[in-house]
């Protein structure tokens, strides 16, 4: 898709570029400030190659006002989200208590697997699933 952006803006070109401006660099800028862990090196670098032929193709001024534009649009998204997850924090506090205590048992699998990692003859605890004891009635 990149690829194709990148094609699309040269064959614009200048001035039928600009409507669209927006458009392409919110995905380039979403890929340019991920930080996931499973991240595409060559996504990053193709990104940031289209990034700089708009640049060239646009000129500074226009793609620096479109660019902070993107930029500011993307942080308000993520306030928001912010925003959202305290206030359902508050409202519904059973969903958050399970999503902490989810967040709480992927940090000690984490930490687990680190020290294998670290140390391969140590072989850390697991949390064995006790499913089946959970359904068997216990008086």
């Amino acid at each position: 898709i990149f690829k194709f952006l990148g094609a699309i803006s040269v064959d614009l070109g200048k001035d039928r570029i600009k409507p669209y401006l927006l458009t392409i660099l919110t995905p380039l800028y979403r890929e340019l400030n991920s930080n996931y862990a499973e991240q595409d090196p060559t996504l990053k670098n193709l990104s940031q190659e289209i990034i700089e032929l708009l640049k060239k193709l646009v000129g500074l001024e226009a793609f620096s006002l479109a660019f902070s534009s993107v930029q500011k649009q993307a942080n308000q998204k993520r306030a928001m989200r912010k925003k959202q997850r305290a206030l359902q924090t508050v409202a519904n506090p059973d969903i958050a208590a399970r999503r902490k205590l989810k967040r709480h048992k992927n940090k000690a699998e984490t930490r687990k697997r680190k020290i294998e990692s670290l140390r391969p003859l140590h072989k850390a605890k697991r949390h064995r699933s006790h499913a089946l004891k959970d359904l068997a009635m216990v008086e």
